[in-house]
């Protein structure tokens, strides 16, 4: 006897069949997308390499929520959990203070080895690992510059770093089987208005180039280089701007980030993928819910997530498209943030590919806006969430606010033990 979801999922098929949306391909469809988890929202970004390390960079983690993991092997213990009640096979998102190891080495000393725990785990679960350097929170970025800094011997760290960190994602891409986008993101920038916006973009340019300058194999690793706005202490000037970048990453063929934060606090994300398709092989999004610009709430299933999906799926930009997450709440439970996050973005494209778009775009181009309006309306409306349910039963994992139950029990049994 079908349970009472798959009876809901059966009524909801016929409807969309109505508009020749066959909900079994959408769902197969839907399996071969991969969200890249950060691992920063586990521990509150910071990460195991340097004890007690404050944070800089811009970057600030608000909230007490009891239960934040103090040791690899409990990170990724909660990282276990939240991918239990997330339907799909994903990735992990590391970066480099994320090193697992009794080594005492340095950012710019950092080789595979201090990740074979991460590797060797991934590989257990069936996952896929992503990357980033660490250019924040550390004594040489004090003052706010990394890969721009106008002290060579600093800059030289931050570069060394940064190929170390490439080589590190290579290996990563290599012994898993699923590519590495390594990505670059530096915090340098003024928090008044400079004199000189120039000499610090040539100083971060050469040091790109010397950090790329080594060929890998794209099939193991894949750069990404990601803009800013602005950030505390860099109100009036980010040397890796987004124009900065744009230029840099079509020049060079690396990976754009946007990242929904990143940009004007009115501004969206969504319609610059298109733009972008038109001139690269291929785009990093960072999937993050600005509620004052770069604040990096937990992602909802706003506006915003549903315009971003309906680009991906429209402009069929999937394949090529990496989809990772940016967020850290302190104030909630930490893996209900991560089964939130992921499970509407997860939802967002969903919610795209049950969209009629071929009869949609048919419309628009005979000039029917109509029809082009009354359909996106009344499909706001159609059985999306029998869908979803469908989907999350035959992956095994809860359906809809079931996984709540599961969190507060780990919290219970494991997230507040670790408070003794």
């Amino acid at each position: 006897m079908q349970s009472e979801v798959a009876q809901s999922y059966e009524e909801a098929k016929k409807l969309y069949a109505r508009h020749g949306i066959n909900t079994d391909d959408v769902l197969q469809k839907l399996e071969q997308v991969k969200i890249s988890m950060h691992c920063w929202q586990g521990d509150d970004v910071q990460g195991f390499l340097f004890k007690d390390q404050e944070l800089s960079g811009g970057i600030s983690v608000t909230g007490q929520y009891p239960g934040a993991a103090r040791t690899a092997d409990e990170l990724r213990s909660d990282i276990e959990k939240a991918f239990s009640l997330i339907p799909g096979k994903h990735k992990v998102n590391l970066h480099a203070i994320y090193a697992d190891t009794e080594e005492d080495v340095d950012l710019d000393q950092l080789e595979p080895k201090h990740f074979q725990n991460w590797v060797d785990w991934a590989k257990e679960q069936g996952l896929g690992l992503d990357f980033n350097p660490t250019c924040f929170s550390h004594e040489k970025s004090k003052d706010g510059f990394t890969l721009s800094h106008p002290d060579p011997e600093v800059r030289r760290f931050w570069i060394d770093h940064c190929k170390a960190s490439r080589k590190i994602g290579a290996y990563f891409g290599e012994q898993l089987g699923q590519t590495c986008v390594t990505n670059i993101w530096v915090p340098d920038g003024y928090k008044d208005v400079p004199v000189d916006r120039l000499a610090p973009r040539r100083r971060l340019k050469e040091a790109l180039d010397d950090i790329f300058a080594e060929e890998i194999n794209p099939a193991f690793n894949l750069d990404a280089v990601e803009s800013k706005l602005f950030g505390i202490g860099s109100e009036a000037y980010v040397v890796g701007s987004h124009e900065f970048y744009m230029g840099y990453g079509i020049t060079n063929n690396k990976l754009i980030c946007l990242d929904a934060g990143h940009f004007h606090p009115m501004e969206g994300i969504a319609g610059k993928l298109s733009s972008l398709a038109l001139f690269t092989d291929g785009i990093l999004l960072h999937v993050s819910r600005p509620m004052r610009w770069d604040s990096d709430h937990v992602v909802t299933m706003d506006d915003e997530l549903i315009e971003i999906g309906r680009e991906l799926v429209r402009n069929d930009l999937l394949a090529t498209t990496h989809v990772g997450l940016d967020f850290f709440d302190a104030s909630i439970n930490r893996v209900a943030a991560w089964v939130i996050g992921t499970r509407n973005t997860i939802k967002g494209i969903l919610k795209a590919m049950l969209e009629p778009t071929d009869l949609l775009k048919s419309a628009e181009l005979e000039g029917d806006y109509t029809t082009r309006l009354a359909l996106l309306e009344e499909f706001k409306s159609y059985p999306f969430g029998a869908v979803w349910d469908y989907y999350c039963e035959k992956n095994g994992v809860p359906v809809r606010e079931e996984w709540l139950t599961e969190v507060k029990a780990y919290e219970k049994e494991v997230l507040l033990e670790r408070q003794a």
